[in-house]
């Protein structure tokens, strides 16, 4: 099966919006004055990532196009198929001699 979203960098280039936005938190007067934070949104799947750790903008934007490759290879993961499987008679009898054993241990703790 072919995957929804594509992952590699050029078609991350094309399919998504950069923002940047002046990054808060420590790092000084550098970073409070530049616009190094970067915010991605993928028009198709609406995913939106950010990336304001470092004081550099190049390194942001390349923080932020791994998050969003990342995000998009899960969302594109097919769920494994699950049997349906069912207890075996030995194991249906383990559980009911424990749930008898379980409520006769609560009945003995009421008042007679």
């Amino acid at each position: 099966m072919t995957a929804r979203y594509k992952t590699d960098r050029r078609s991350l280039e094309n399919d998504c919006e950069v923002d940047f936005h002046t990054a808060s938190g420590p790092g000084g007067q550098h970073r409070n004055r530049s616009k190094t934070g970067v915010r991605l949104r993928h028009k198709q799947s609406g995913i939106i990532v950010t990336a304001t750790e470092l004081r550099s903008q190049a390194r942001n934007l390349e923080t932020a196009y791994r998050r969003m490759q990342e995000r998009l290879e899960e969302k594109n993961r097919v769920p494994k198929k699950r049997k349906r499987t069912r207890p075996s008679r030995g194991a249906r009898e383990r559980r009911l001699r424990e749930k008898t054993h379980r409520a006769e241990t609560k009945r003995l703790r009421k008042k007679p």
